[in-house]
């Protein structure tokens, strides 16, 4: 077996999709969220200059630090871009924006994604940014749709909106959960815990204890709490969502620290108050809870002795359990027909 045919073994159908697609490579080639570095790897092995961009922290950890790129999109000018498609049409549309607003028209995108997670408006989202748009022949449930001719059009994200439900303007690139709209999860940790969190304060200098968002996506939650007062810290594995929500921070005019960080990584122990979080249950288009799991897991330690940690789930998600075994005395708040609202209280020190 030749060396070629054992790097494509490592690939995965989209990848290696995209690839073969792709043709031969040129010299100078930008991938975009490369899910496990496979693609990052094999353009450096056919010998080109890679530089790889990836919005997931964890995506980005699988990149050699050599290929990663700090932003987006830098005056490097890629001849090639190997882009993993975004399973949300208006991640498409955000990051066809920006790609052609930074690449030449000369330069060809081969965009790839799992065939169920695709539809026409994509090619839409394409072709308003870029003048020739095709789509491949399918193959093992996956296809690629290829771009040429980039031109630059009106850019749209990152997206603000009003939420007056909770008195939050919210601003969120395409790629963030639900974007810059008011998800019912959301919605109902917010209503339920406005009991104990208080109103929003009028001094700046108000202080209520230090709070966390934990997968703060478009920084919703993390600036409600901000308006009442605690010193908040959000954080999430998404660049955009990390971006988008200091954005809404800087339109709500309060303070949020913003780590871009998985989970509770860079928490001190003993040091929060009140855990906040809607977390996801994907890891891309896979439905995955092991990372709140996870996190639950950790969040005795992070929380100071009768600190609280909130958080709001889809009902069937096996949660209540290990808040029970990992954090302490757990009682549901408020449930609706989708969603289930906890609390979870670390007893305090006698």
């Amino acid at each position: 077996m030749d060396a070629d045919t054992m790097a494509r073994m490592t690939l995965d159908p989209v990848a290696a999709l995209m690839l073969d697609e792709a043709g031969p490579l040129p010299d100078r080639v930008l991938v975009v969220d490369d899910v496990g570095g496979a693609l990052t790897r094999a353009a450096v092995d056919a010998g080109s200059d890679v530089r790889t961009w990836c919005d997931d922290l964890r995506d980005v950890a699988h990149v050699p630090p050599a290929q990663r790129l700090v932003a987006p999109l830098t005056d490097w000018t890629p001849q090639l871009v190997l882009w993993r498609l975004p399973k949300s049409l208006s991640g498409v549309e955000d990051y066809a924006e920006q790609l052609a607003a930074h690449v030449d028209p000369a330069t060809r995108v081969v965009a790839g994604g799992r065939t169920k997670h695709m539809t026409p408006n994509q090619n839409a989202a394409l072709g308003r940014q870029f003048e020739q748009v095709s789509a491949s022949l399918g193959r093992q449930k996956s296809r690629v749709l290829h771009a040429t001719g980039a031109r630059p059009a009106a850019v749209r994200w990152p997206l603000r909106r009003h939420l007056p439900e909770v008195g939050i303007t919210a601003i969120a690139h395409g790629t963030v959960f639900n974007t810059n709209r008011l998800d019912d999860g959301t919605h109902l940790l917010l209503r339920t815990l406005a009991r104990t969190a208080g109103d929003p304060v009028v001094d700046p200098r108000a202080f209520r204890g230090v709070a966390l968002d934990v997968g703060c996506g478009s920084g919703i939650i993390a600036a409600w709490l901000a308006q009442r007062g605690w010193e908040t810290t959000a954080t999430d594995v998404s660049a955009f969502a990390v971006a988008s929500t200091r954005l809404t921070a800087r339109a709500n005019n309060v303070s949020v620290r913003v780590r871009h960080a998985d989970m509770l990584a860079g928490t001190g122990p003993d040091s929060v108050d009140l855990l906040v979080s809607n977390p996801p249950f994907h890891i891309g288009a896979a439905k995955d809870s092991s990372p709140t799991l996870a996190m639950i897991r950790e969040a005795g330690q992070v929380l100071r002795p009768g600190g609280e940690l909130w958080i709001v789930f889809n009902g069937h998600l096996p949660y209540l359990g290990a808040l029970r075994r990992h954090v302490g005395n757990t009682t549901i708040e408020a449930q609706d027909r989708h969603y289930i609202v906890a609390r979870a209280l670390k007893a305090p020190q006698l």
